[in-house]
């Protein structure tokens, strides 16, 4: 057994003051440490009767809410009838290791505070998240646990009702003095990144030292009732001569080792020749065992499983390049600089932050992460198509992505009252009084009644920018997201733009934004609906065109050669002058 876990286990019976609480240790010639037990993942007893109390408590509300809870909204469903219920939250772009897949040797100009995250800002998102699906959370960095509060941030996300999981990817190198408290406060489950088992290699890989500190952190967590998983980033003639070893690491652990396809981006110098297929992979396995079988695997599960029969532990491959999984995926991801990617893979962003220092309401926010959501392609590119492909989802790029949302309208969002003037029995104007001046129409007197109307517009964008909507590279991110969601919040914002135009009360507004790329155009659509004493036909059109300006401004930096043209009223219905529709 080695000596730094001897030292985490002495800490973990001495602080419990109940060594019974932890399964037996056997010492065997071959492994550190074997189980002798079946225990599931239960949090250590502490001292204080009254805190466990409360966590039993705790546990048995969450339990009552989530059985009384219906079926999550659409918010987070896609078009494609994907229902995403997993978010993976960065905590930090700091680490503690220079992983060559990951980053330079000279590491990266990290952002300052001020750019990422608040905690308020975490727990405030992670609320409207869960609220709306989300069942499962695991904290991811950079590496989460250089954050000092890591402890308290899992305690209070433990706190959130219907929230079921919590997890953690981690390099390990702390767990052995981190992994008792971290346990306490409710952590569900434990991912670690471990691309070698040989120390030399270790220190190649990822520039430091640490290499037993990690091991002790897996050997810690399974005894601790945890069934850790083991990330490995599989790289041809780097650690491919390994395979078979990580294989023997399940025979008396109870781990689940995960082998990944290596994936090549922009901080790795596109290194395409490194990835070693899954097919590759299962080949020289199934050349030393043969009866290397696979398991049953969940429905959104990434990896797909497999075990040698009689090993404790199992294998899984995350097959990211060769063979995807997004017809399953359920995964969404919020940087540490706030910014909402829904595709690993993909460079589209949204930025949650800006729309929450904009004051930008909740109501907003859920329909913001809608969007974002609905805009979900239905896969990623695949392995031969990666040259092609620009991630900055890792560590290695600065997040410099901003949402146009942000600075468009960044006055507070009020509540909306339902009073506003339109129409009247005559051809005169109705927005002057006898004199000629300007002058509001007193709608008091006219019946609530269903208003519809549709507008649209479009903005001709030239041949280079439609390709870059196409292929969403352009530096302020996801163009058809930011625009259709500034039309939603402009129509809603339509009286402080239109000085004669009363607040109302809309209950409906989605706005569409479709590339026509033969005609190198956007095409932009709103339907608004209220049930009230006016119509809300400027409030359709103030959409199409908020919505037309905003993909002029996200497409400035590549030409100013850009036209916003027929923006027009297509129909009306509800009010005194009855029903139209342009023919």
């Amino acid at each position: 057994m080695s000596s730094i876990l001897k030292q985490a286990l002495k800490t973990a019976t001495t602080t419990t003051g109940k060594c019974n609480s932890l399964p037996h240790i056997a010492i065997s010639e071959n492994i550190c440490i074997r189980f002798k037990s079946t225990t599931s993942a239960q949090p250590i007893p502490a001292l204080e009767t009254s805190t466990e109390s409360n966590a039993i408590n705790r546990k048995q509300q969450h339990a009552k809410i989530a059985a009384a809870t219906t079926s999550p909204a659409s918010t987070l469903t896609d078009t494609f009838g994907r229902h995403h219920t997993y978010l993976r939250i960065s905590l930090t772009e700091r680490c503690n290791l220079r992983c060559k897949y990951c980053m330079p040797a000279e590491g990266v100009t990290l952002q300052p505070k001020n750019n990422l995250l608040t905690n308020d800002e975490i727990f405030y998102l992670a609320r409207i998240f869960v609220e709306q699906g989300v069942r499962k959370i695991r904290l991811t960095g950079g590496e989460p646990t250089v954050r000092r509060d890591i402890v308290d941030i899992i305690a209070k996300l433990k706190d959130l009702p219907k929230l079921e999981n919590v997890g953690i990817t981690t390099n390990g190198l702390v767990l052995t003095r981190l992994l008792l408290p971290l346990q306490r406060a409710g952590l569900d489950a434990i991912n670690i990144s471990l691309d070698t088992l040989r120390p030399k290699r270790f220190e190649e890989i990822t520039r430091r030292k640490g290499w037993e500190r990690v091991i002790a952190g897996i050997d810690l967590a399974i005894q601790l009732g945890y069934k850790p998983k083991v990330n490995c980033v599989l790289m041809k003639n780097f650690n491919e001569d390994e395979i078979c070893d990580f294989i023997e690491f399940t025979r008396d652990r109870d781990v689940d080792v995960r082998f990944i396809e290596y994936m090549p981006f922009m901080g790795n110098k596109w290194q395409t020749d490194k990835l070693l297929s899954f097919s590759e992979t299962l080949k020289i396995i199934r050349e030393k065992w043969p009866e290397f079988e696979a398991l049953p695997n969940g429905p959104n599960d990434t990896s797909k499983a497999f075990k040698v029969p009689g090993y404790k532990g199992q294998v899984g491959f995350i097959t990211s390049m060769t063979e995807h999984f997004c017809g399953s995926c359920n995964r969404l991801r919020l940087t540490a600089d706030g910014n909402l990617k829904v595709c690993l893979f993909g460079n589209k962003e949204i930025s949650l932050r800006d729309a929450i220092r904009s004051k930008c309401s909740e109501d907003d926010l859920v329909a913001l992460i809608s969007a974002a959501v609905n805009r979900k392609k239905k896969q990623h590119a695949d392995h031969h198509q990666i040259p092609h492909y620009h991630s900055d989802n890792f560590i290695s790029q600065k997040y410099t992505k901003t949402s146009t949302f942000a600075h468009l309208l960044s006055t507070n969002f009020q509540k909306f009252s339902q009073t506003r003037l339109f129409s009247s029995d005559t051809k005169q104007l109705t927005h002057v009084d006898g004199t000629g001046k300007a002058s509001m129409v007193d709608v008091s007197e006219k019946p609530n009644t269903t208003r519809t109307a549709v507008a649209r517009a479009s903005i001709y964008v030239g041949s280079e920018v439609a390709q870059l909507i196409h292929s969403n590279n352009l530096k302020k991110g996801d163009v058809l997201s930011v625009s259709q969601l500034a039309g939603i919040i402009a129509a809603k914002k339509t009286s402080d733009l239109i000085p004669l135009c009363h607040n109302i009360t809309i209950s409906s507004v989605k706005v569409n934004a479709v590339l026509d790329l033969d005609n190198q155009m956007v095409t932009l659509e709103a339907n608004v609906r209220c049930n009230g004493q006016t119509g809300v036909e400027m409030e359709a059109l103030t959409a199409v065109s908020v919505a037309a300006l905003t993909v002029y401004d996200m497409c400035k930096a590549v030409t100013h050669d850009m036209i916003i043209k027929d923006i027009h009223l297509v129909s009306k219905s509800g009010g005194q002058r009855g029903d139209f529709k342009r023919k």
